[in-house]
C-alpha cells in the first residue's frame, strides 16, 4: 500500500499540547508506523521570568511550570537553592519534604493509570468521559469492563485525598508554598501525622489490593504490548527521595542503562547537553550543557518542527520516568515497552507508599524544620531529582545575589524531543516505530505508545504569542504548520478520542 500519514493533534488526556504526525506503511504484511514526529506546540520559555529575581523566588515560580508535579519542581529548585547557600536540612524537613512529594507521585501515577491511559482499553458506558470513544480493539469481557469502571471512580476518591494527604504538611496542593531554602515551613505536630497515616493507609490499601492487581490484568489481556514501543532502550534516573542528610542514599537510586541490558552507570552531569538542531531555537545555544545553556526562540526556522529542546547525554537519547527508576535501581528488569512502562509504574507507586509508612514514623514533633541560611553574592549549582515521569533538572546561577541563569531539564523534554543533529529521533518517536495500525481511522496503538510514558507537556512547554495580525489557531497547533514531503496519503485524526480530561481538571 502506499505510505499513509496519521496526524494526532493534539493528542488528548494529557497536560499540554502535544502533535504526534506518524508515517504508516505495509512491512511483513501489516500496516506498522515507519516514521514519527512528536511536536511540542507552545514556546518553551519559563526560564526568562526568573532572571533578576530573588534565588528565593524560584521554588515558587518553579512550581507554577505544572499544576501536575509542581512539588518535584520545587524539590528541584530548593536543592539547587540549598548547594547554592552551603546549608543542610534537619531530618524533619527532609521527611516532610519526601512526604509531600511521594503524596504528589501517588496521585499522578493513580490518575494516570485509571483516567488517562486506561480508557485506551476499555469500553466504558455511553456517557462522557468515556464516549465519544474510537472502539477499536477492546478486549476486556462485559464483567471485567464493569470492573475496572468502578476503579475508575474509586481511583477518583483516592487521587483526592493523596492530595489531601500532600496538603496536610505542605499547605496545599497544588503548588505547597512550605519547601524554601534550608528546610520547610510546616511543622510536623501530632494530629497532622495521625490525619497524614489515616490516608496513607487506606490509599496503601487500594494500591495492593486494586491497582497493582488491574495493571496485572491489563498485562495479561494485552500481552502483546510487552514487544511494542521499545523505544531507544537507554534509560535515565537522577535519583528520589533523600534517606539521609547529605542525600548520598536514596530510595531510587540513580543512574542508567545502556541499550536496555547493561550494568548500571553512574551519571555524569557533564555529559548533558540540550540539542536544538531540529527545536525552534537559536542555533547558538545548542550542544550546550544547561549549566551554560539559554532559551533563545527562532521561528520560523528551517527543518524544525518542535518547541521542545532534545536533551541527550554523551550524545544519546535516554527514556526517563518510573521504567527507567525502577531498573535503574534493581527493582523491575522484565523489559522496555508500552505494558512494561504500566507495571513498573504501578510496583513504583507501591514502593513509594510502603516506604512513606517508615517516613511518617520517623518525624519528631517539635523538632527543627529550618536551618537559617543566606543568599550569596555568586553561586552556581543545579538540584536533580525526579518528577512522577522522569528525570527532572534545575541549573541556576546566582550573580550580586539576584539569579542570572536558569534553566530547566524536563522528563518530557527527554521523552518527547525531536531528533537531534545526529538525526537520532526521540524516546517517544523511536517508540512508535514498528508499532502495527490495525485501523488507519482509529489508531488506538499508537496513542496507547504515546501514553505508557504519561507525556506532560505543561512542563515542555509554556507561552505562545501570535505576530499581530497572524492568525489564532485552535487548541494545540503551532502558527504553521512544518513543511515536510507531501505524503501519498494524509489523514488529519480528530483528538484522539475519548478526550477525558486534562491532568490539572
Amino acid at each position: 500500500m502506499a505510505i499513509t500519514t496519521l496526524v494526532i493533534d493534539p493528542v488528548t488526556r494529557l497536560e499540554g499540547h502535544l502533535k504526534i504526525d506518524v508515517k504508516v506503511d505495509t512491512v511483513g504484511g501489516k500496516q506498522r508506523v515507519v516514521e514519527a514526529f512528536a511536536t511540542g506546540t507552545l514556546f518553551r520559555g519559563f526560564e526568562t521570568l526568573l532572571i533578576n529575581r530573588p534565588p528565593d523566588d524560584a521554588q515558587h515560580i518553579t512550581q507554577r511550570i505544572c499544576g501536575v508535579c509542581p512539588v518535584p519542581h520545587g524539590m528541584a529548585a530548593v536543592m539547587a537553592l540549598d548547594k547554592a547557600y552551603q546549608v543542610t536540612v534537619p531530618p524533619n524537613a527532609r521527611i516532610m519534604r519526601n512526604l509531600v512529594m511521594g503524596a504528589n507521585f501517588i496521585q499522578s501515577h493513580i490518575l494516570h493509570f485509571y483516567h488517562l491511559a486506561a480508557l485506551d482499553f476499555i469500553n466504558g458506558p455511553n456517557m462522557p468521559p468515556w464516549q465519544p470513544s474510537w472502539q477499536a480493539d477492546k478486549r476486556f469481557d462485559a464483567n471485567t469492563t464493569a470492573a475496572l469502571v468502578n476503579n475508575y471512580v474509586k481511583a477518583l476518591e483516592m487521587t483526592r485525598k493523596a492530595h489531601e494527604m500532600g496538603a496536610l504538611f505542605g499547605g496545599r496542593m497544588p503548588h505547597p508554598p512550605a519547601y524554601v531554602p534550608g528546610g520547610f515551613t510546616a511543622t510536623p505536630r501530632p494530629e497532622r501525622i495521625t490525619k497524614f497515616q489515616t490516608h496513607l493507609g487506606e490509599i496503601l490499601g487500594f494500591i495492593q489490593g486494586v491497582y497493582l492487581k488491574d495493571v496485572e490484568a491489563l498485562g495479561r489481556v494485552y500481552g502483546d504490548y510487552f514487544s511494542i514501543g521499545r523505544g531507544p532502550g537507554n534509560l535515565l534516573a537522577f535519583g528520589v527521595f533523600d534517606t539521609n542528610a547529605t542525600g548520598s542514599s536514596k530510595l531510587l537510586r540513580p543512574g542508567r542503562i545502556a541499550n536496555g541490558y547493561s550494568a548500571v552507570q553512574p551519571v555524569d552531569v557533564k555529559q548533558i547537553t540540550e540539542e536544538v538542531n531540529r527545536s525552534w531555537y537559536a542555533d547558538s545555544t545548542g550542544h550546550l550543557n544547561p549549566a551554560t545553556g539559554a532559551t533563545v526562540p527562532q521561528y520560523p526556522k528551517t527543518n524544525a518542527y518542535s518547541w521542545l529542546k532534545a536533551p541527550r547525554y554523551a550524545g544519546v537519547p535516554y527514556e526517563a520516568g518510573p521504567l527507567a527508576r525502577m531498573w535503574v535501581n534493581g527493582d523491575y528488569q522484565r523489559g522496555i515497552s508500552v505494558m512494561d512502562r504500566h507495571l513498573a509504574r504501578a510496583q513504583e507507586t507501591f514502593k513509594i507508599a510502603s516506604a512513606m509508612r517508615g517516613w511518617v514514623d520517623q518525624l519528631q514533633s517539635g523538632g527543627s524544620v529550618y536551618t537559617p541560611a543566606s543568599t550569596p553574592l555568586t553561586a552556581t549549582s543545579y538540584g536533580l531529582t525526579e518528577a512522577p515521569r522522569g528525570a527532572l533538572g534545575h541549573w541556576l546561577q546566582i550573580s550580586n545575589g539576584r539569579i542570572s541563569r536558569y534553566q530547566v531539564v524536563t522528563p518530557t523534554c527527554w521523552n518527547a524531543s525531536p531528533r537531534d543533529g545526529s538525526g537520532k529521533r526521540g524516546p517517544i518517536e523511536e517508540a512508535l516505530i514498528g508499532t502495527p495500525v490495525a485501523d488507519l481511522n482509529q489508531p488506538v496503538e499508537v496513542v496507547r505508545v504515546i501514553h505508557s510514558f504519561d507525556p506532560c507537556l505543561s512542563c515542555a512547554v509554556h507561552v505562545m504569542r501570535p505576530a499581530e495580525g497572524a492568525k489564532i489557531y485552535a487548541l494545540g497547533q503551532a502558527p504553521g504548520p512544518v513543511k515536510k514531503p507531501i505524503p501519498t496519503r494524509e489523514i488529519h485524526l480528530p483528538p484522539a478520542s475519548p478526550p477525558g480530561f486534562c491532568r490539572e481538571s
